[in-house]
Order: structure tokens, then sequence, then C-alpha cells
């Protein structure tokens, strides 16, 4: 195995999720709205077929994105990318990002509570979805350094 330097990068690992998801949540309310019914509580729900859009989409946001481009749109715009535990520089494989991705929810409770504490007590800065796909978080300026050795 490598041996890879990895930093918390708290600050952009928080932007990076807020992006992801803000563009999540905003497609799926507003699909809610758009083509969702009105519901007995004052709000819309999508029912059918038409409920399994914003799964769809938080797949390709997620999952789709990063094993295609090699980092979710979040992680891009604050420089920071997804790569296997082992320190192969490769794109992650569609089991490794579903799984990061899976525990999102865990590592987002509390306002990312959950994530943080992981990432401060693990000796490679990784939270719970990284712990079960076997995944490490680092910069592109520590790929770079990587790279050029």
């Amino acid at each position: 195995m490598k041996k890879i330097k990895t930093e918390p990068n708290l600050s952009n690992r928080f932007v990076a999720g807020f992006i992801d998801y803000l563009i999540i949540y905003g497609v799926t309310f507003t699909l809610a709205y758009t083509i969702g019914e009105p519901n007995g509580e004052g709000g819309y729900s999508l029912n059918g077929l038409p409920a399994l859009l914003p799964v769809t989409f938080w797949l390709i946001m997620t999952v789709g994105i990063e094993i295609g481009y090699g980092a979710t749109l979040g992680n891009s715009i604050v420089g920071l990318k997804p790569i296997p535990k082992s320190g192969t520089i490769r794109k992650l494989t569609f089991g490794e990002s579903l799984k990061r991705h899976l525990l999102d929810p865990i590592d987002m409770f509390l306002f990312g509570l959950i994530g943080i504490i992981t990432i401060k007590n693990t000796d490679l800065n990784q939270r719970v979805g990284d712990l079960w796909a076997k995944t490490i978080v680092i910069s592109n300026k520590s790929l770079n350094d990587i790279k050029s050795e």
C-alpha cells in the first residue's frame, strides 16, 4: 500500500456535500411541485413511477458523476477526489461509490457531526461511508504530489 497523506479537509468536504445536496434537494423539490400530487399535509408527493425520479437523480449526481468524472460536482469544485484506500490513482468503481454514498445520511446526521467525528478520529480521515467502501478522499494537490513521485 502506498503511503498516502490525507488531511481532514473538513471545510472543503462540508462545502462539497452542501453543493451536491443543494442541487439534489433543489431538483427533488422542483419535481415534487411540478409533477407531484397535492397531499393531505399541504405539500406535494411523488407517487408511482415519478417517485423513482429523485432516487435516479441522486444516483446520477453522486455515483454516476463520481465514477464517470472521478469526483462529484461538489468535490470537483473544492478540489477533492475520492480514491481507493490502497492508494491506487483511479476512479472509483460503481460498488465503491455506491457504498460511500449510501451512508451519506449517517455521515450528515446532526449537520455532519457523525462525519466530522469519524474524519477526525480515523488515521486516513475517513467518514463512515469511506470506511465501508475502503476509500479515502484526497486533495488535488496531494494527488499531483503522488503522481510526480
